[in-house]
């Protein structure tokens, strides 16, 4: 916060219980269940200077692109808001994190990180809560739909921590989607982002969330997802890695609600020695609900991926519908995947599946398109670019494909010219 920010009464005692928290929780170690395979030592945080290094907002600025005309777009710099633009109806709130804490503070305290983080990096959720300055509050009243996309760009300067934190609240019948870009101002230099999305979806609202992390590969990233979904509501979360050393996404999806809809997406594409460790849970609270859990990951080089998922049903919630699927294309011989998902079912009348797959592409694969006049190398790709369409085209918006996929496409020519 600036120094001229006075923090509502409420957040100032729930920083203060988070900071006792964070101190008082260990840190995790090799042993615990919700780091397995987990690289442990990517928690040293030590090497991070906390001095950020010069950069230039209006550059900054000028590379924050992504899709033409949303209808609203925030940059931010170390969490410092360098620039906006809003274009939505009034009834709708759509503020800077900062600023929402001052004109909103009941309304931002009704929703702020409610649910409880179990996925591993409960310490790391109570440093964010700790220490978060800003990010994004989106409230869509009742019966408001908006037609566009809300766009965010968070900038890493320097080998500081950053705390974005992005809430969205939708009310009944209305409709909202937000983008999350993670971005570094350099190539070389390291940062970290502790990260923390709230998505609430009310009563037959729709809400889509898409966070797009492409950090240097010298960066590190924690982010955690937390999503309510009530009755008859469908949330929507995709999340793309391309980016940073290492990324730790825990993902939480609870649904609240008969009819509650619940789809969880992810592309991630490592290479060289990248890691990304992905942890995820579909609670099925109410009776009557869907969820839909697609993940996918094209790993070269030694990088590693790990993904650990559980589909629990309460005793209630009888009518279950929930699938979940991990999915890894193995470009090399030395990446690794670790794949674990689960299911715990406490009802009757379900209908849950699970599964994980890991295979190399096929030499008939290679060289059906190499009849075709294709090279080996670009055939690769098309394959591996292929396998990520499919989670992508669930995104249904061509604008945000479009952006999701320029990233992919970024990543897989960089790897070409490796």
């Amino acid at each position: 916060m600036s120094s001229t920010t006075t923090l509502p009464t409420w957040l100032q005692a729930r920083q203060q219980a988070a900071q006792q928290r964070y101190e008082s929780t260990p840190t995790p170690k090799r042993g615990d269940e919700a780091w397995r395979f987990a690289n442990i030592k990517q928690l040293n945080f030590e090497n991070l200077t906390g001095i950020p290094a010069p950069a230039d907002p209006a550059d900054l600025i000028s590379r924050s692109v992504g899709i033409e005309n949303p209808v609203a777009k925030f940059v931010f710099l170390n969490d410092e808001l360098i620039h906006s633009k809003i274009s939505l109806a009034d009834a709708i709130i759509c503020l800077p994190l900062v600023e929402a804490f001052e004109k909103h503070s009941d309304l931002v305290e009704q929703h702020f990180m409610k649910q409880e983080t179990r996925l591993g990096s409960a310490k790391y959720a109570a440093l964010h809560e700790a220490s978060v300055r800003n990010g994004v509050f989106v409230h869509v009243p009742e019966n408001q739909i908006i037609d566009g996309t809300i766009e965010v760009h968070h900038w890493i300067s320097g080998g500081v921590t950053i705390f974005p934190h992005t809430l969205i609240v939708t009310g009944k019948s209305s409709k909202v989607r937000v983008v999350d870009i993670f971005h570094s101002a350099d190539t070389e230099t390291s940062g970290l982002a502790i990260a923390f999305n709230d998505l609430c979806a009310g009563q037959n609202s729709r809400l889509d969330y898409i966070a797009i992390q492409a950090l240097n590969e010298v960066s590190r990233i924690i982010s955690i997802n937390e999503t309510s979904t009530a009755r008859d509501a469908r949330a929507k979360g995709f999340v793309l890695n391309t980016g940073a050393a290492w990324a730790r996404n825990e993902s939480l999806s609870r649904l609240e609600g008969p009819g509650a809809h619940s789809d969880m997406l992810s592309v991630s594409i490592p290479a060289r020695e990248q890691e990304y460790d992905q942890r995820t849970f579909q609670h099925h609270v109410s009776e009557g609900a869907y969820s839909d859990l697609l993940y996918k990951n094209t790993l070269y080089g030694h990088s590693k991926t790990v993904f650990s998922g559980l589909i629990f049903v309460d005793e209630k919630a009888h009518h279950t519908d929930a699938y979940q699927t991990c999915r890894n294309l193995l470009m090399t011989d030395d990446c690794e995947a670790n794949s674990m998902p689960g299911l715990e079912i406490n009802a009757d009348q379900v209908k849950c599946s699970h599964g994980s797959t890991s295979a190399q592409i096929s030499d008939e694969e290679i060289f059906y398109l190499q009849a075709r006049g294709i090279d080996p190398v670009r055939a690769r790709q098309l394959i591996a670019r292929g396998f990520s369409v499919e989670v992508v085209e669930r995104l249904e918006d061509e604008a945000v494909e479009s952006l999701v996929l320029s990233y992919i496409d970024e990543k897989f020519n960089g790897i070409a010219k490796d």
